[in-house]
């Protein structure tokens, strides 16, 4: 079983699941917790990175395509074994509390439930609902 939450780097808390990078660059500051794992795989390639909204989904997309639901499941449960934690925190920087603000852990929650059937659910508050954070406790 695994279970998919996303988060930015500062709003994760350790009871929310095992925290997993999706980012290209490491953190460069200091973390209240400890961060053991990476999915590289799962971030944005830098000749896309900066492009339009609709330039980065199409090209992101197509790189999760290539890379297909099953292998990056096998990624991620390779990380919810190791830890004994079927719920997995893919992180990333971006505050979606900043107005029109998004991010490709945003689409890759989309494209995983297009694919699987299965929810990800955004942990950190979005300047669109209110604050109305998800919680696990």
């Amino acid at each position: 079983m695994l279970t998919l939450f996303t988060n930015r780097f500062q709003a994760f808390r350790p009871p929310q699941g095992v925290p997993v990078r999706i980012t290209l660059g490491g953190v460069r500051f200091k973390l209240p917790y400890s961060l053991t794992h990476s999915v590289r795989e799962l971030a944005p390639r830098r000749d896309y990175l900066n492009a339009p909204q609709p330039e980065f989904e199409k090209a992101y997309w197509a790189d999760l395509d290539q890379l297909g639901p099953d292998r990056v499941a096998s990624l991620l449960q390779q990380i919810a074994r190791a830890e004994g934690d079927h719920r997995l925190v893919l992180l990333c920087f971006e505050d979606l509390t900043k107005p029109g603000l998004w991010c490709h852990r945003g689409v890759f929650a989309s494209w995983w439930k297009e694919r699987t059937g299965d929810e990800v659910r955004e942990l950190s508050p979005k300047d669109d609902d209110h604050y109305r954070q998800g919680t696990l406790m």
